[in-house]
């Protein structure tokens, strides 16, 4: 299981410097072409950005602090996918997505200054340009809030074993 886990977390991380080459090889910083469109409906552009900073540019320029945190983070899923991960799918998968898209995130911070190649800008409302990556990481992430939320270990004990504590 833990062989699966390691060659999905470098497919995914793989796949995503991949796709990051050929927009920094491909696009000219700040370039922005339409990428998907339904008649008029403008849905998805490619927008090559550099973003020094997390989610939404937050902690821009603490390219330590960031590299440390997402270090913590890939460290508690390793932990995780080593000691839970072989008792539920859900959780399995989860943090194997957060650690391929972590990853793939890590190697733009280490090797390119600090930045992140970001290029999937949605249109169809304000929102931030993100990469493929963090696909991964918040698609992980939410389904490790599911697992958290609804399968877990002590939440499936408590609904055996509910206590009273009726007053």
């Amino acid at each position: 299981m833990l062989i699966l886990a390691l060659f999905v977390v470098l497919a995914i991380a793989g796949a995503d410097q991949l796709i990051k080459y050929w927009i920094v090889q491909n696009f000219d910083l700040y370039q922005e072409k339409d990428f998907l469109k339904i008649g008029n409906l403008d849905i998805l552009h490619l927008h090559y950005i550099e973003n020094t900073g997390s989610a939404f540019s937050s902690f821009s320029g603490h390219t330590v602090f960031l590299l440390v945190v997402t270090a913590i983070g890939m460290g508690a899923c390793v932990y995780g996918l080593v000691r839970y991960g072989k008792k539920n799918k859900l959780l399995y998968w989860s943090l194997v997505m957060i650690l391929g898209g972590a990853l793939g995130n890590m190697i733009d911070r280490i090797f390119r200054s600090g930045a992140v190649v970001d290029y999937l800008d949605l249109k169809l409302f304000n929102f931030a340009i993100f990469n493929f990556a963090d696909c991964f990481v918040t698609v992980g992430t939410i389904l490790l809030m599911i697992y958290i939320l609804f399968f877990s270990e002590d939440k499936t004990k408590k609904q055996e074993n509910p206590e009273h504590d009726d007053i």
